[in-house]
């Protein structure tokens, strides 16, 4: 095991009705105004938008808006929202919705203290020095963004989908009610039950080092989304396979997994992020075509940890029946496992790897993920 610095300083609010007091844990920093960032409009047709403003109120909080956060959110929206805040003396910013929201808000808070552009943050021109502090109440959980400090923004002009993370943009108080997530489609719970897993597995197979213990936590992790997945598409009223969802989504991508590991990637996300950017399909969806191929064309570089992952996860001996029951598996829930399931044409894979390739530089794996490479992985998909 490797040294680590381990540190989370988000607290989680988790449980029933927890959104009602999300203006008393905001007021506890002594915030008096906040921008409220949400997506299309779902929260004012569910209620949860009244019960936000109700409780930002209540604590006297005065707010701004930012609506029309879509999935694979923008960066224009993103500089909407830097504008905002810069000119009405915004103190915080309130992240309600899910992944792409939370990813916006945390972006505004970057930027709302950087005299320069937002997106040299996400090509590594400058680092993050100050933020905003960042609140959220979650209506979905995929990305684990409540728990973290990641953010994934497509560039509306470059069409490229890149990343900051930074402990400064985790969030100061996260509320996970899994009542508002009852809402979910079947469909995007699917999605959300691919990006978990792809969380958990990424660094599982790519490490030089990966403590066993470690391994364990992976594990679980998967047979969780498993099980409580196949719960929820049949009964999506089911409270406590909700929560263990909402839980084990925050757990793959906190931190905790890859403590004490060595040597790891996210060739996956890296890869997906060219689909999303270029076709716009929701990540969850192109991580369940992009992982299969992936593990096709690299099982030989661990084949003793997919090995191990078929017989923890499947119950069977070798590492292709795990990857081909992975696959069944992704199918079976609604999730598209080739580029024609999406209609993504085979004539756009020599576009789609230049633009992950340019990501694998800017990710420092460029070396072992050349174009060419990225395109034999893509036609095993």
């Amino acid at each position: 095991m490797h040294d680590f610095t381990y540190y989370n300083p988000t607290k989680i609010e988790f449980g029933k009705e927890k959104e009602h007091n999300i203006g008393e844990y905001i007021g506890q920093f002594g915030i008096k105004k906040v921008l409220l960032v949400y997506g299309t409009g779902s929260i004012k047709a569910s209620g949860l938008y009244q019960r936000i403003i109700n409780s930002l109120n209540k604590h006297d909080i005065i707010f701004e808006e930012l609506d029309n956060v879509v999935s694979n959110p923008l960066l224009s929206r993103v500089n909407d929202g830097i504008k905002i805040t810069k000119l009405s003396g915004i103190e915080a910013v309130l992240g309600v919705g899910g992944g792409s929201v939370v990813d916006s808000a945390k972006a505004i808070a970057a930027g709302a203290l950087y005299e320069g552009d937002v997106w040299d943050f996400f090509i590594h021109k400058a680092q993050i020095t100050q933020a905003l502090p960042v609140f959220t109440v979650m209506t979905l959980s995929a990305t684990a963004s409540e728990m973290n400090g990641n953010s994934v923004v497509l560039n509306d002009e470059t069409q490229q989908k890149y990343s900051i993370s930074s402990v400064l943009l985790n969030p100061k108080v996260s509320v996970i009610n899994p009542q508002l997530m009852a809402t979910v489609s079947n469909e995007y719970l699917a999605y959300s039950a691919v990006d978990i897993i792809a969380h958990s597995i990424e660094i599982y197979f790519t490490a030089t080092d990966h403590p066993k213990f470690n391994s364990r936590i992976v594990e679980s992790i998967v047979k969780t989304v498993i099980q409580t997945t196949e719960i929820l598409i049949k009964n999506p009223d089911d409270y406590n396979a909700r929560a263990e969802f909402a839980w084990v989504a925050i757990q793959a991508l906190n931190g905790l997994t890859p403590a004490g590991t060595a040597g790891g990637s996210f060739p996956n996300h890296m890869i997906e992020h060219s689909l999303s950017a270029l076709f716009n399909i929701a990540h969850g969806a192109g991580l369940a075509i992009v992982i299969p191929a992936w593990m096709k064309w690299y099982k030989e570089q661990n084949k003793p940890q997919f090995e191990r992952f078929a017989k923890k996860i499947f119950n069977v001996e070798n590492a292709d029946e795990g990857i081909s029951d992975l696959e069944a598996w992704f199918k079976k829930i609604g999730a598209p496992t080739s580029l024609k399931d999406a209609n993504i044409p085979s004539k756009a894979i020599p576009e789609l790897a230049q633009n992950a390739h340019a990501l694998a530089n800017v990710w420092g794996i460029g070396e072992i993920y050349s174009a060419n490479v990225i395109s034999d992985i893509l036609e095993k998909a």
